[in-house]
């Protein structure tokens, strides 16, 4: 028989930015998602789910051009040439549901949900073009207590999840103070709205560049060390001056101190005196509850979408780890939201104001595994009953559903190797032990079941192969009748 070509097989590839998740990683993240849920339903949210795929101008900002209709989102025409698209992040989505049933809902209606998300984006290191994003959301609330109450829920989502008071923070800040410092150095106004992000992002790379760097990016703009150059924002020495003073206003006394500190100090318009007033209740009412030592504001918080019009608060873990490099280094943001009052009014004509944050599930992942919290290793697999006489298959099958019945995870074997093979495909599901019937065993009444952990611990101790087969430690007969017995202890044995 001549031999395949394999020239021409298809080459087996994952594309760039996605990744497989394989069951021992699965079933962490299902443990951690658990808990999360456990906390969103304490503080009253319920379960909402809606579909991947949207009417992209229901998206809202990232909306298909001419040119290039997947414009940071992934989209498609379909048979009525409308544009759909993968959804982009949680909130867009919920905004469309909750006015497409606005009336049978209950104001402030208050959801979650979790699922993948998908960016057309440039895949890199840390950035994937799927991930999975866990929200919350109260919508119909226009008071500062509803984006106190998101900033608690998250600080005890965190704590629910095994990481110390201490090692997080949550960090508030408003928009509407933002821009009405953007208001006092002269940038109000739809011609200036791309200084406005420009600013907006310089003072989000704080933490990256620090004071010096910021301060560059207000201005002419930044080298950085391979000679690359970005420019800034081109703001004069005043209103450089002015963001500065802005971002450094957060006080070490408290949040009280903090909006007492900007009220004094940083001049602003009428906007950000509104927003002042909303952080100084939030600030109030995260006190009085016992989470002032845990939720700080902090004028460099801005967040990047722009659909955001008040309150935006991050979660940041703060204990240190150590990159692929061994360089010290920190997780960083591992979720965040705010308030934002125009995305669902886009589908009604009146104003409907909503509040959330969203957990990245991926990246706390990452955090919570390294620091013991939780592990992506293989679980124990199931016990596997192996076949020694293939015209015995109902008899073996029947062992299976005894431990089934038992609440014990089985399977039979069901491939066509024999006994040294199912041994170590036992082996590679990670089976704590295989129950052996072959025809010797089958006269007597018997049944063998080997302790594989066992059988591996003490391969490592035992060197004399005579002394093995005398010994036989991790394999113990038993009868029939004493199958399921025999499999329980072994599990003990183990679990203990």
């Amino acid at each position: 028989m001549a031999e395949k070509d394999k020239t021409n097989a298809l080459k087996a590839r994952l594309p760039r930015g996605l990744v497989d998740r394989h069951a021992g990683a699965i079933k962490a993240a299902d443990r951690m998602l658990a808990t999360i849920r456990g906390v969103y339903e304490l503080y009253g949210f319920e379960p909402v789910e809606t579909p991947l795929i949207e009417y992209t101008d229901s998206l809202g900002k990232f909306l298909p051009d001419q040119d290039r209709p997947n414009e940071g989102v992934f989209s498609f025409q379909d048979d009525d040439e409308q544009w759909l698209s993968l959804r982009y992040d949680l909130t867009a989505p919920l905004a469309r549901y909750v006015a497409e049933n606005y009336d049978q809902l209950p104001k402030p209606y208050r959801s979650y949900r979790n699922g993948w998300v998908f960016r057309n984006e440039k895949p890199g290191p840390g950035r994937f073009r799927q991930f999975m994003q866990f929200d919350a959301d109260t919508v119909g609330a226009a008071s500062p207590a509803a984006d106190a109450e998101m900033c608690m829920m998250m600080a005890d989502t965190i704590e629910a999840l095994g990481i110390s008071r201490g090692d997080y923070v949550i960090r508030v800040n408003n928009r509407k103070v933002l821009d009405g410092v953007m208001e006092a150095i002269g940038l109000s106004g739809a011609e200036h709205a791309g200084t406005r992000l420009t600013v907006l992002r310089a003072i989000d790379k704080l933490d990256k560049f620090g004071p010096e760097g910021v301060q560059l990016l207000l201005g002419a703009g930044r080298k950085d060390e391979s000679g690359d150059f970005t420019k800034g924002a081109g703001l004069d020495d005043a209103g450089v001056a002015t963001v500065m003073k802005y971002v450094a206003a957060q006080s070490s006394v408290g949040n009280e101190a903090t909006v007492e500190s900007i009220r004094q100090n940083i001049e602003m318009g009428p906007s950000g005196v509104e927003g002042l007033n909303e952080l100084d209740q939030i600030a109030v009412i995260t006190t009085a509850a016992g989470y002032a030592d845990r939720i700080k504001i902090d004028p460099s918080v801005v967040r990047g979408l722009e659909y955001y019009t008040g309150p935006v608060f991050e979660a940041e873990l703060l204990f240190e780890t150590v990159n692929e490099k061994g360089e010290p280094a920190r997780f960083g943001s591992v979720g965040g939201g705010g308030r934002y009052d125009g995305l669902v009014g886009r589908f009604r004509n009146e104003a409907v104001p909503a509040t959330g944050f969203s957990i990245g599930v991926s990246r706390l992942m990452a955090a919570l595994t390294a620091l013991g919290k939780i592990s992506a290793e293989a679980e124990v697999g199931p016990v596997v009953v192996t076949i020694f006489d293939r015209d015995r298959v109902g008899e073996y099958q029947k062992m299976v559903k005894d431990l089934r019945d038992a609440g014990i995870r089985a399977e039979l074997y069901l491939g066509g190797s024999g006994p040294k093979a199912q041994l170590k495909y036992a082996d590679k599901r990670n089976s704590p032990c295989v129950v052996i019937q072959g025809g010797d065993e089958k006269a007597k009444g018997v049944i063998q079941v080997k302790d594989l952990v066992l059988g591996k611990q003490m391969s490592t101790e035992i060197t004399d192969n005579a002394v093995w087969r005398e010994a036989r430690p991790a394999q113990v007969e038993v009868p029939e009748a004493d199958l399921v017995a025999a499999v329980r202890e072994i599990l003990a044995r183990q679990a203990g």
